[in-house]
């Protein structure tokens, strides 16, 4: 028995070696491992040694056409504010709401995470978040939103490397010199300037607490669209600086007597779908600049209201019932310049630009495209065609009346948006032909020769489409769609301007006139008649592809030409919607607004003037009441 006792003993003393050495030996490996990782990720982060100068970037500030700031982007070229310039309760209620061990943390919290952990595990979703102050920079500096294993290890080390690198104050500095506020402002001055009109060192209490309750969702909280959410979070921010001993509750309750005032620019949450496509046209205008610049654009602030409101507001009442969920809207002067830009229902929700990005079937709206080629062949407005049942090489288009009239004169097949008529016009003429028309007036979208593109079976923007209903609008003369007159620095040193007009004529007088005369036909008695503006001469032409999947509406008067999109992203069929509905209503809406208090023009010398309609009513007012009514607001 003893014997046995000692075998076990040795057996045990046998064991013990070979268990330490294999975990001595597996724990080498994983610091190797780890050390691997980090050496890999860590050659992959970007240099921090001009970190603080890199903050000290270029700003951009977008003005509209009248002057007006429509947002500013980039980081400002002007020194940093700094946190020690700041009052004490802007920092305070940052940190309060962000990141309330900021200064006791190694860039990591890590009872922040494991108090998020359990949060999330409770709900049984993601409902909070561990990141520190630190790791929002870091997620900054990256500039890419995907969530990937590389890019967790690459912000973890970046966030423990900014923290050895500079101080806790330098490290909140260059946060809120690059976050962003909503509203186009990236910073704390930026933001400061944007919403109150003062700088950031005169930011009170109020003020401060409301500015970082926008960082959670800029968008969402931002007092320039919903002033009531907006106060809503202060308040929250303000709980949280009590709660976590920044503010005494007697300091509290006496800034509660102070109410905020906001100085709202006239700049729109829709606008910044026109923003960033500006954004990205810059580099293409100007060579290397050094310091703060200023764009000057043919944006129109007062019609930006007025498209964000049309678009918003008959979405708001017909677009569930139709299955209809997004919409988009552009405009531009007689000489190709932009003047509104609606690039979808709600930014916030979506900042994917339906006018720019979007490439959608225009149905009928091609079609003046095929009747101006057929009227430079020498066809007329009252030359006789036939409606009648055809096929071209297997094709056989149908009416959407699916009824025909037999012979109609060539003014009335297009008022009635006659597709078998349009059919066999683009095949008499040749698509070919078809083709070099829409090109020549603007159509740049990568589309094929084919008979069906007579009824519009191509993808195209409404940024092309609508841009090439100008020449039609301005007598023939081709335009060049652009937003940008003029580029200059902060102290007056213009580096770009506009200058001249475009191609010149790319459609003669006389069949212009006469496309004019069928246009303004179709939007008096035909399809389009729910657009039709009574003030004013206009013209236009309604589009609906197959299945109800895109609807247009797109026109001009004397002064601006429009276009209006409605159809869904996923491409889904909605509940009969034609571009002689929800569309042609938007666009009466936009128009009549867009020309408030100016004298009513001829289209293309040819069409009589009616008398005007007086219209007293501010579109300006009126969005901002419907926005109102949208947050809750009074």
């Amino acid at each position: 028995m003893a014997h046995y006792k000692r075998r076990r003993r040795y057996r045990r003393r046998a064991v013990w070696p070979r268990a330490l050495k294999f975990v001595t030996v597996v724990s080498l490996w994983v610091v190797i491992g780890v050390a691997g990782l980090v050496l890999y990720y860590g050659s992959t982060l970007p240099n921090t040694s001009e970190l603080m100068a890199e903050a000290r970037g270029q700003g951009v500030t977008i003005l509209d056409v009248q002057g007006r700031t429509i947002a500013s982007r980039g980081a400002s070229a002007s020194p940093l504010t700094r946190v020690e310039d700041l009052p004490p309760h802007v920092s305070a209620a940052v940190l309060a709401i962000e990141d309330r061990r900021f200064y006791s943390h190694f860039g990591l919290d890590i009872f922040g995470l494991g108090r998020a952990a359990w949060a999330n595990l409770r709900a049984g979703r993601v409902v909070q978040g561990g990141s520190t102050i630190t790791q929002q920079l870091a997620k900054n500096i990256f500039l890419t939103p995907e969530r990937t294993f590389q890019r967790k290890v690459q912000e973890t080390l970046l966030a423990i490397w900014l923290e050895a690198r500079f101080s806790k104050n330098e490290i909140l500095t260059l946060y809120l010199n690059r976050v962003y506020f909503g509203g186009g402002a990236y910073g704390i001055e930026a933001a400061s300037q944007r919403y109150f009109g003062i700088g950031a060192s005169a930011l009170d209490l109020n003020q401060g607490a409301m500015l970082a309750g926008l960082l959670k969702a800029p968008s969402r909280y931002s007092p320039a669209t919903n002033s009531a959410g907006a106060a809503a979070r202060m308040e929250v921010v303000l709980a949280a600086m009590i709660d976590a001993g920044f503010l005494d509750p007697d300091a509290r309750a006496l800034s509660s007597r102070a109410p905020v005032a906001y100085t709202l620019s006239t700049a729109t949450a829709g606008s910044s779908y026109f923003v960033d496509w500006l954004m990205d046209q810059l580099p293409g205008f100007m060579g290397p600049v050094q310091g703060n610049i200023v764009v000057e654009t043919t944006l129109d602030l007062d019609l930006q209201v007025a498209a964000e409101f049309a678009l918003g507001r008959v979405l708001d009442a017909d677009g569930e019932a139709r299955a209809a969920g997004q919409g988009a809207l552009i405009a531009y002067d007689l000489a190709g310049g932009i003047t509104a830009m609606v690039g979808g229902r709600s930014y916030a929700d979506s900042q994917f630009n339906r006018v720019t990005q979007a490439h959608r079937q225009p149905g009928s709206a091609f079609k003046p495209f095929v009747y101006l080629t057929a009227l430079e062949a020498g066809y007329r407005p009252d030359s006789i065609v036939i409606d009648e049942p055809i096929s071209i090489g297997g094709w056989e288009p149908e009416n959407f009346s699916q009824s025909h009239e037999g012979f109609m004169t060539l003014e009335d097949a297009f008022a009635a948006s006659v597709n078998t008529v349009a059919a066999q016009l683009g095949d008499r003429v040749g698509p070919d032909e078809v083709l070099r028309t829409a090109r020549r007036l603007g159509i740049a979208s990568e589309m094929d020769a084919v008979p069906s593109i007579a009824l519009g079976a191509a993808n195209v923007t409404p940024l092309e489409l609508v841009g090439a209903y100008v020449p039609l609008a301005n007598g023939g003369m081709g335009v060049i769609p652009h937003a940008i007159l003029r580029i200059r620095t902060a102290d007056g040193v213009v580096i770009y301007e506009r200058s001249g007009s475009g191609p010149g004529r790319v459609i003669e007088p006389r069949p212009t006139a006469d496309l004019v005369s069928m246009m303004s036909i179709a939007i008096a008695q035909g399809t389009g008649r729910n657009a039709y503006l009574r003030a004013r001469p206009n013209a236009g032409k309604t589009g609906t592809s197959q299945d109800f999947r895109d609807a247009w509406f797109v026109g001009f008067t004397g002064d601006y030409v429009a276009g209006v999109w409605i159809g869904n992203d996923d491409n889904s069929p909605m509940n009969r919607v034609t571009g002689g509905t929800l569309p042609a209503q938007i666009w009466r809406r936009f128009m009549n607004d867009a020309h408030d208090g100016l004298a009513a023009r001829a289209l293309a010398g040819r069409l009589p003037l009616p008398e005007p309609v007086p219209d007293s009513s501010s579109p300006l007012d009126e969005f901002f009441a419907y926005e109102m009514s949208l947050t809750g607001g009074t």
